[in-house]
């Protein structure tokens, strides 16, 4: 076995502990990589889940900083020794990955790597992934791997443990997606059958209104008063629907770990940078909380969608008891003088409304060609 800092039983215990922790996919996925690489004892590991299209659906790496993460550029495709893991479903230990025939090389940003340990993550028959590691911090005679069959075997059970990890996290996600799904179409379900009867008893009473309105005004004003009291009755259930359709993320997880986990998954999906940080900020009010994800997610999609921009930047900063939300573009912007169209366009009548919904301001700065920056004060509870 591997002589590495946190070699033996002790070690692998603590990896598979560490594994059976999470129910999050992607926590689970990065716990294996950072688990693989610290007890092999190499300088870098990555873990890989193929799509459908020959690329990869999530791509986890341990022992590569962000900034060298950021300008390697694109998720790597199926080629080369990875597609050799995922489609062969075998296991791949080399001296100098460089000199294998299939290596197709790499971006110029990436780390250079030498000997080379990979196995699939198999599930059953499905090869669910690709765990690999590169570079074992050890000494390596010249044309050698530093990688051993014994590191190789104890990869291989970890590797099967991460099968197991892996697909029990997939499967409580679904579970809590189809427990998300079930209690929506509960809640549409309620909230179609009470303001129907709401909505149904308002047109009555106002067609009543209308009949006595010449012949007997004094019984037709009752009428609209019972008008009002019926509108205001379906106002306050459809407020108590949207209450309850609040993101189950944002109860679970907070605000500053939903967007930034909806930002991670939007940098990945698109050609565009889109980068967050925050400072600093407690958790808000429910109401101010949604507000502010709401129009974050849809200031990202008017960048992502309509400006063109290569780089979008999302900061949230603690501003007295509240928040200050800005969402900043380098994409084509547009001309303040045409707000009323544009606003129509890009959803800022919406986002206005939830600013203001919450006691908040809304501040759109655009110069055509400069960029888009929106601005969402909220305050605290």
């Amino acid at each position: 076995m591997s002589q590495g800092p946190r070699s033996g039983l002790a070690a692998v215990s603590s990896a598979l502990l560490a594994m059976s922790r999470h129910l999050e996919v992607r926590d689970v996925l990065k716990t294996i990589v950072a688990s693989a690489r610290e007890l092999l004892d190499a300088q870098y590991a990555a873990l890989g889940v193929p799509d459908d299209h020959g690329g990869f659906a999530q791509f986890v790496v341990d022992g590569v900083s962000e900034q060298q993460w950021r300008a390697i550029g694109p998720l790597p495709r199926q080629h080369g020794i990875l597609a050799a893991m995922l489609h062969e479903a075998r296991p791949e230990r080399l001296a100098d990955v460089r000199k294998d025939p299939r290596f197709e090389g790499w971006p110029s940003a990436h780390p250079e790597m030498s000997d080379f340990l990979g196995l699939p993550i198999r599930d059953g028959d499905e090869v669910i992934g690709a765990l690999f590691l590169a570079n074992k911090n050890c000494t390596k005679p010249e044309g050698s791997c530093g990688f051993t069959e014994e590191d190789e075997e104890l990869l291989s059970i970890l590797a099967q443990h991460a099968a197991i990890a892996l697909t029990n996290a997939r499967l409580y996600e679904r579970s809590r997606e189809l427990t998300i799904a079930e209690e929506r179409s509960r809640l549409a379900h309620e909230l179609h059958d009470a303001v129907s009867q709401k909505l149904f008893s308002l047109r009555l009473t106002a067609q009543a209104a209308a009949a006595l309105v010449d012949r007997d005004p004094a019984r037709a004003k009752g009428e609209l008063h019972q008008v009002a009291a019926l509108a205001a009755e379906a106002a306050d259930e459809l407020r108590a629907a949207v209450v309850e359709l609040r993101p189950a993320a944002l109860d679970e997880d907070g605000l500053v770990a939903t967007l930034r986990t909806h930002i991670q998954v939007l940098d990945r999906a698109h050609a565009a940078r889109v980068t967050f940080t925050s400072l600093g900020v407690r958790a808000l009010p429910a109401t101010q909380e949604e507000a502010v994800l709401r129009v974050a997610q849809e200031a990202l999609h008017n960048a992502l969608r309509h400006s063109g921009a290569e780089h979008v930047d999302v900061t949230l900063d603690r501003r007295g008891g509240g928040a200050v939300l800005r969402v900043t573009d380098d994409g084509s912007g547009f001309d303040p003088q045409g707000i009323r169209r544009a606003g129509r366009h890009l959803g800022l009548v919406s986002m206005r409304d939830r600013a203001s919904g919450v006691g908040g301001a809304l501040i759109v700065d655009s110069v055509p060609g400069k960029g888009t920056t929106i601005e969402l004060e909220v305050p605290g509870g």
